[in-house]
């Protein structure tokens, strides 16, 4: 299908279809599996060649490109039908987030993996071929995590796989650090950063896709918690390399808002009950802690949408505990496989540590 042949508003894909999908796939795929590229696009028509053309560069031979837009404005949708036919376009009637834009792509889908791609990237050729690669290695893993560079700083990590602390903070492994050789190993790590996250279809069947309620923010934190509990692991690999423009299409208030509530909400649905009674004083001291230097910084526009966010955070915890049912049902691990990928709370680690 090409760019012309636009799916006109994917809230008419529905479950059943993306069962259907997942069958179709074992009908089209032979040696080589189907692997989607799913981007999500809001107005981001002056990003798109430069990602669009390194996905054209791809030594893996069987590569399906999604582009959702999120209602853009700025002639996205025209651009894609005059230069890109090859890419399947989805079209939103509104902006449904970065969520909502992915779950439409990836119901859409049919390959046997599943990558999500910020459109403000530029991917290694090897990238898509890399990252089938680590799946073939590791049948436990359900998610891949990529070597995020800055785009602009290329020996500058944006994140080597992201992480989640004890006290209930996440972040990005290495970011800021220079490249020296310190992540050039393949290893566990607890979620793959959602800009270049690659998923296995069969973990997607059974722990579902990403929770539209968090719309721009720790929803890819929130799938890994899932697929941790249910008993996939995360691999990180660094031979997968993506280049990103950090912060060009998000951050600012608007990132703060919804870190705020998310942060909250991601405890409230996914963390144990177990592991809770054991550092619950840590997570309410970090949370405290981010409250505080909200507070302090008060009159920043950032600062007010961090306790506007953590505020909503709190008026959202009845959704997410009864949310939380369905995710403790899938729990397959015990803690101490669980305390194995999280990470120890480190009082020298800054709590800061997560970029868009």
């Amino acid at each position: 299908m090409s760019a012309s042949e636009v799916i006109s508003d994917q809230s008419s894909v529905s479950s059943d279809q993306w069962s259907v999908a997942s069958e179709s796939t074992q009908l089209i795929t032979d040696h080589w599996s189907l692997f989607t590229v799913i981007i999500p696009n809001r107005n981001g028509a002056h990003h798109l060649p430069v990602c669009l053309d390194s996905l054209r560069e791809q030594t893996y031979p069987r590569l399906e490109v999604i582009l959702v837009d999120n209602a853009s404005s700025d002639g996205s949708l025209e651009l894609l039908a005059r230069d890109y036919p090859e890419v399947l376009v989805v079209a939103l009637a509104e902006n449904r987030g970065f969520a909502g834009a992915c779950n439409a792509g990836m119901r859409a889908s049919r390959g046997e993996f599943v990558a999500l791609l910020n459109n403000d990237t530029e991917v290694d050729a090897r990238w898509a071929q890399a990252l089938v690669d680590a799946f073939a290695r590791h049948p436990e893993a359900g998610l891949v995590a990529s070597k995020m560079l800055l785009f602009d700083r290329r020996d500058t990590f944006h994140t080597a796989g992201d992480y989640y602390r004890l006290d209930g903070l996440p972040g990005n492994r290495g970011v800021w650090q220079k490249d020296e050789g310190q992540f050039d190993t393949e290893e566990y790590v607890f979620s793959a950063c959602g800009g270049s996250a690659a998923y296995r279809r069969s973990m997607l069947d059974q722990i579902g896709l990403l929770d539209e309620d968090f719309y721009f923010s720790c929803e890819d934190l929130d799938l890994a918690w899932r697929a941790q509990l249910a008993g996939w692991r995360c691999v990180y690999a660094p031979s997968a390399v993506v280049y990103h423009k950090l912060k060009s299409t998000g951050g600012g208030p608007i990132a703060s808002y919804h870190d705020g509530r998310n942060f909250v909400w991601l405890i409230a649905k996914n963390y144990p009950s177990s592991l809770w009674r054991q550092y619950r004083g840590a997570i309410l001291r970090a949370q405290w802690r981010l409250a505080r230097e909200a507070l302090r910084a008060w009159r920043g526009a950032e600062a007010q949408a961090r306790l506007r966010g953590m505020l909503a955070g709190l008026l959202g915890l009845p959704r997410m505990l009864t949310k939380r049912r369905d995710v403790q049902r899938l729990r397959r691990v015990s803690d101490d496989e669980l305390l194995g990928v999280l990470t120890p709370i480190d009082n020298q680690h800054s709590d800061a540590q997560r970029s868009g």
